[in-house]
């Protein structure tokens, strides 16, 4: 049986606010963030406060940063979103404290059935851990968590959760090895 896309089914999923909200978005807000003419994090972050995101201290927003539905946003402090980044939140997108999305990169909270031939809607949240890095022009798929200080290099597709403090590259992302972190707060001594 062929997908019948005139019978499309949309389930329970509701956008979680008004019309009146979204066209407020889409026609004022959005804009906002997304614009380079106006690269100021602070306001950035205060617009999305005003329709509901919860965002933290020391926020930094680059130009062209995509948010579907601020009302579905948890950002956490000293998160670092750069360019062209796509939060696409159907459902809820939480990104824990000292975050980095690079530029490009995309969180996918939805996606259809293919087993359905109505296509029906699916939705899962996104939950990126503290100090975790997504790469430039990687993709999170829905339900994934990332664990905390976990990395998604570069382009690499993120179906499933990720490890906590592993590098994982590809498509489907695996895991490379384990990611260390160094001391930079001890001066290195000269030989």
């Amino acid at each position: 049986m062929p997908v019948r896309l005139d019978q499309y089914q949309k389930g329970s999923y509701t956008p979680g606010a008004s019309l009146v909200r979204q066209l407020l978005w889409y026609g004022i807000g959005s804009p906002w963030v997304q614009s380079a003419l106006f690269p100021f994090s602070g306001l950035k972050v205060w617009i999305l406060r005003r329709f509901g995101a919860q965002v933290g201290r020391g926020v930094r927003i680059k130009p062209g940063v995509k948010v579907k539905f601020p009302w579905r946003l948890q950002v956490g402090d000293h998160v670092w979103i750069g360019e062209n980044v796509w939060l696409d939140n159907l459902a809820p997108i939480t990104l824990e404290s000292h975050v980095c999305l690079s530029q490009g990169a995309y969180l996918c909270t939805g996606n259809h059935d293919w087993s359905d031939p109505r296509f029906s809607l699916k939705t899962a949240p996104i939950r990126i851990q503290s100090g975790a890095w997504v790469g430039a022009q990687a993709i999170v798929g829905p339900g994934v968590t990332m664990g905390e200080g976990a990395v998604l290099t570069l382009g690499s597709v993120a179906c499933r959760d990720l490890d906590p403090m592993t590098i994982y590259a590809g498509h489907p992302a695996q895991p490379v090895k384990k990611r260390r972190l160094v001391d930079t707060t001890t001066p290195l001594s000269n030989p």
